[in-house]
């Protein structure tokens, strides 16, 4: 964090003993940050630019996030999804240093004493991401290597939001793995048995938020990659209590949130409906799935309709189909949304699946959104994105899967098959499609547009809690920030102004932290906006060298 290599001024170095370590010159932060892109630039593949960037951060921090904050839409893409997946999966060979806490299940005594050795006190700490590295970007259990995970995750919160770097943790959950392939690999660095079972799991997670919480008190504990089966029942477990939430859940649900709300206002321009009005199909209904169900659901709520009301309005569509009451296979999570069997005894049912398929629930919905989180690539035929533009003047359709290869379709066949009409945002980035003349910009629905500037909210506001209402204000704030009602506009803001999003959305959540009472000692979410927005752009950590004067 202190060092600035040749940036080091003559008298600093004479100073602090480095005379004759360093050559003559002295550069600036400006020359440093064109030299460090010049060596990105120069790397032949994307992991080895991930490796540049992470040797560079393993130097010089404040030189690190000065190359990022200056190609932010370049260099994300490198130290986040979807380059970081590679580089969990060759975590063992391409290991260098270690970079935050690893917790052990074999070693529970151990959790404290791992979190104190961080030699961060309880008023240093803003946030802690935490992985149990089950649940990796979609290519699964990658065992200790999720560490990357929370590591990137941080560097988007600083990156994006300005979180101070020095007052984050990221901390690798550390239960085992069900990958052969790492049980057999030599050079594995994890705990070297299969995850262990659910009583096990839970006392070793509940001693992880005991201890995190304590030593901690004021820090946001984010969960990040839990497996399926953890992920929501964790976050239920301590959400009403603790200050907690879960990007796969939350963040989700969230960002895909934000661009519903920009593509009803988007329709509405065309006399579309309010989205009290609006009808849902959601294609996986997995916990992110759910999670979006549910963030459409209280904003729906907020529209004014009732909860039951809300939540007959939406459909949830799974591996066995549509979600109904009489399925063995319904989870707890799920129950929420299934339909009665009375009110689909007559639509059709597939046999291969013994449920009713997204097809059929198309053609009998009517839906004016259509939601994908289902990873099944090219889910979205040409003929049942027809069905639904038969009904529906301007439909919404967001097939959220990502890598490109799983999104549940491609924008070009979008826009053709719904001659032109289709609102869209997708999970994966897409370049822009020119059809009949418009330029269409593709939206991704990247959790980045939301979980930086909501971690920045809770920081400066001091919240105890992250409530419904603040991650649908923070939805709302992102939806305002484009327009969306524009012939060929993206329904979201683009990566190049993560920053500003990040404030938008951090003095959205403030605001909405104070309505519900959830502020806690030394937070403020008075003033007007300008106010709030004040405090939080001084709050953002900047990417330049600190005051050193001090130390010398």
């Amino acid at each position: 964090m202190l060092n600035r290599g040749v940036a080091f001024t003559h008298e600093q170095r004479r100073a602090l003993g480095l005379v004759g370590l360093l050559p003559s010159a002295v550069l600036t932060l400006d020359q440093q940050a064109e030299r460090a892109y010049a060596q990105f630039r120069s790397q032949a593949t994307d992991l080895d630019k991930y490796v540049s960037l992470t040797n560079l951060r393993s130097r010089n921090e404040v030189l690190f996030y000065r190359v990022l904050a200056d190609h932010l839409t370049e260099t994300l893409p490198i130290v986040y999804t979807p380059t970081v997946g590679t580089a969990i999966k060759k975590y063992a060979t391409e290991y260098r240093r270690p970079h935050g806490v690893y917790l052990s299940v074999d070693a529970p005594q151990d959790i404290e004493l791992s979190l104190r050795a961080a030699g961060l006190g309880g008023e240093d700490v803003d946030l802690v991401v935490a992985t149990d590295g089950q649940g990796i970007l979609g290519i699964g259990d990658w065992g200790v290597g999720g560490i990357d995970i929370a590591v990137g995750k941080l560097v988007v919160y600083t990156a994006a939001a300005g979180i101070d770097p020095a007052r984050v943790l990221p901390v690798m959950l550390d239960v085992g793995t069900d990958r052969q392939e790492l049980l057999d690999d030599p050079l594995y660095l994890g705990n070297r048995h299969r995850r262990v079972d659910r009583e096990r799991y839970d006392a070793f997670i509940d001693a992880y938020v005991e201890a995190a919480t304590r030593l901690f008190p004021h820090a946001l504990l984010h969960w990040e990659d839990l497996g399926t089966a953890n992920a929501r029942r964790i976050l239920d477990r301590y959400r009403e209590r603790l200050l907690t939430f879960n990007d796969d859940v939350q963040g989700t649900g969230a960002v895909t949130l934000a661009a519903v709300l920009a593509g009803v206002r988007a329709g509405q321009a065309d006399g579309g409906p309010p989205l009290r009005e609006q009808r849902v199909v959601v294609f996986g209904a997995g916990s992110a799935g759910v999670g979006v169900a549910d963030h459409l659901c209280a904003a729906m709520v907020a529209d004014g309709l009732s909860e039951a009301a809300a939540a007959r309005r939406i459909w949830c569509v799974d591996r066995y189909g549509l979600l109904t009451e009489g399925q063995d296979s319904l989870r707890e999570l799920q129950k929420r949304y299934a339909r009665p069997e009375d009110e689909v005894a007559e639509w059709a049912h597939d046999a291969d699946r013994d449920g009713i398929s997204l097809a059929e629930v198309v053609r009998r919905v009517r839906p004016t959104i259509l939601i994908g989180t289902s990873g099944q690539g090219g889910a979205f035929t040409e003929a049942i994105v027809r069905s639904m533009a038969e009904h529906t003047e301007r439909p919404i359709i967001l097939p959220m899967s990502n890598p490109t290869d799983l999104s549940e379709a491609a924008p070009a066949d979008l826009l053709a098959w719904t001659d032109g009409k289709a609102l869209i945002a997708a999970g994966s980035p897409f370049d822009p499609v020119e059809y009949r003349g418009t330029k269409h910009a593709i939206a991704q629905a990247n959790n980045a547009l939301v979980f930086p500037g909501l971690g920045l909210g809770v920081i400066v506001g001091r919240a105890t809690r992250v409530t419904d209402a603040m991650l649908t204000a923070a939805a709302d704030a992102v939806a305002g920030c484009v327009a969306s009602a524009e012939a060929g506009a993206a329904l979201l803001p683009p990566v190049s102004a993560l920053r500003e999003t990040s404030v938008a959305v951090a003095v959205a959540v403030i605001r909405a932290a104070r309505e519900e009472g959830v502020v806690g000692d030394g937070g403020d979410g008075g003033g007007d906006d300008g106010a709030v927005e004040a405090r939080v752009r001084a709050a953002m950590w900047q990417p330049v060298y600190p005051d050193i004067d001090e130390l010398l």
